[in-house]
């Protein structure tokens, strides 16, 4: 935008249109040569091109994608375009995280709400105590104590989502038609409608992958659950892995242990330590205590 005395004038967006056209015709003659799909070599082992793998920690399922994955994206990205651009054999897998609490949370939130609200719920503009209550959650917030500095105390899914507070405003802050959000009442429906999306803008993107390689999480795909199961079958076969006791956050309404990106709000705290001092009282008992 450019100021011209008390006018505003929108430069022209000839250029921008330009690259974006180049994009998409260099993209559709990607897809059509399938040059990002690379098989095993066959026939007899030998000489031949160097090879090079790049992964990218599974994006969580619970939104769109956001301009911090595009971020963490592009060096994979810029990594594996750069070692193709030297002629060697590159593979770059794609895959979807749904695996957790964080999902199961928001539709329960969801299903809830719309008991208690109707559908589509027509929420109270002020509740009860409501200013009390945010005030309190500063004041803890204010006064949290993170046991991981690495982390903050804004959690991945308020930070996905804004200040929002009833679960069907987070669903319309994610642009999702109205007569769609009852559906997300249900996990399954998530599983099926952000990963297409998320594959969608990575493909916009240009997104050197091979997605015949892709995939999501959860015992919704039997073959990426067996080899879960396998794993951990086989460490605990060799003693690595083993039941333990520990401290941990617990969520009394959803009956388990509340991880990290299971909160709204608290991400990185951990248990609180007390000590506590127990006295035997006399007998009689002072008047006073009677």
């Amino acid at each position: 935008m450019a100021d011209v005395g008390s006018e505003v004038r929108r430069k022209g967006t000839a250029k921008a249109r330009t690259l974006q056209e180049i994009e998409r015709t260099v993209r559709e003659r990607w897809d059509r040569e399938k040059i990002f799909e690379e098989d095993a070599p066959s026939g007899v082992k030998g000489p031949g091109k160097d090879k090079y793998m790049v992964t990218f920690p599974y994006p969580y399922m619970n939104g769109r994608l956001h301009l911090g994955h595009t971020f963490s994206l592009s060096k994979c990205e810029f990594a594996v375009a750069y070692q193709r651009m030297k002629g060697k054999r590159c593979l770059f897998p794609f895959a979807f995280h749904c695996t957790g609490m964080p999902i199961k949370a928001c539709a329960d939130k969801l299903k809830r709400e719309m008991a208690e609200f109707g559908c589509p719920p027509v929420f109270p503009e002020e509740i009860e105590g409501e200013d009390e209550i945010d005030k309190k959650a500063s004041q803890q917030e204010s006064d949290i104590i993170i046991k991981d500095k690495s982390k903050g105390k804004k959690s991945k899914l308020a930070a996905k989502t804004g200040p929002a507070k009833f679960q069907w405003q987070i669903m319309q802050a994610l642009d999702i038609p109205e007569e769609e959000i009852p559906r997300f009442a249900h996990t399954d429906h998530w599983l099926e409608y952000f990963p297409p999306l998320a594959k969608k803008d990575l493909h916009m993107m240009g997104l050197k992958t091979d997605w015949r390689r892709s995939f999501i999480t959860t015992d919704a795909n039997p073959y990426y659950d067996s080899f879960v199961r396998w794993h951990f079958l086989t460490l605990k076969r060799a003693g690595k892995v083993k039941f333990g006791k520990r401290n941990t956050i617990y969520s009394p309404k959803d009956g388990q242990p509340c991880m990290d990106h299971d909160r709204q709000s608290g991400e990185g705290v951990g248990p609180q330590e007390y000590t506590l001092i127990k006295m035997k009282a006399m007998k009689p008992y002072p008047e006073r205590l009677k």
